[in-house]
């Protein structure tokens, strides 16, 4: 919140973009709930790859993809010890630490990313439903094959980050400032 109330003593709301992938994605979202409590403009749009929206084992992919994701692996483990680190005795479902339980009404336009095979699938197309209903403009790229936020991590010219990129750089040109 700090880095984004700097950013704009500098620049037009409308022209900041907002990007993150996993934590960097449910850290998106919240920067846009806490922008919303201090009644400080959106940014003009937001990028949350894979956000982990949902602290809590809520969701489809946390079972279906459980051992499928290989980044990730199982939410049992390391997932579980660190929401509830992160979390320091606070509700695992509140907006603040699960932004998707938290009001987005307001919210800039977004484009969301995951995989097939992305633990965090369910977060992000919980996310990205939530959105749209409450009349976000919101696009949501799902690739084929991949685990949680392995676009990232693949190698600059691999087919999937290239996608990935071009369509979060599309997505960017064509919302902020407008």
């Amino acid at each position: 919140m700090k880095v984004y109330k700097g950013v704009l003593e500098s620049y037009p709301a409308k022209n900041i973009g907002v990007f993150g992938s996993s934590t960097g994605g449910a850290m998106t979202l919240s920067l846009c709930l806490l922008a919303k409590q201090e009644n400080l403009p959106m940014p003009g749009a937001i990028a949350p790859g894979t956000p982990w929206s949902d602290l809590s084992k809520t969701g489809d992919s946390y079972f279906t993809n459980d051992h499928v994701d290989n980044i990730l692996v199982s939410y049992d483990g390391s997932l579980d010890s660190m929401a509830r680190l992160y979390a320091n005795g606070h509700d695992l479902k509140g907006p603040f630490l699960s932004p998707v339980y938290g009001d987005m009404k307001g919210f800039p336009p977004a484009i969301l990313g995951a995989g097939t095979r992305d633990l965090f699938l369910s977060n992000t197309v919980r996310t990205h439903r939530k959105l749209r209903k409450v009349g976000t403009p919101a696009d949501l790229l799902v690739i084929e094959g991949l685990s949680c936020w392995q676009y990232t991590l693949l190698p600059p010219d691999a087919p999937e980050t290239q996608y990935y990129f071009k369509e979060v750089a599309k997505f960017f040109e064509t919302h902020p400032g407008n």
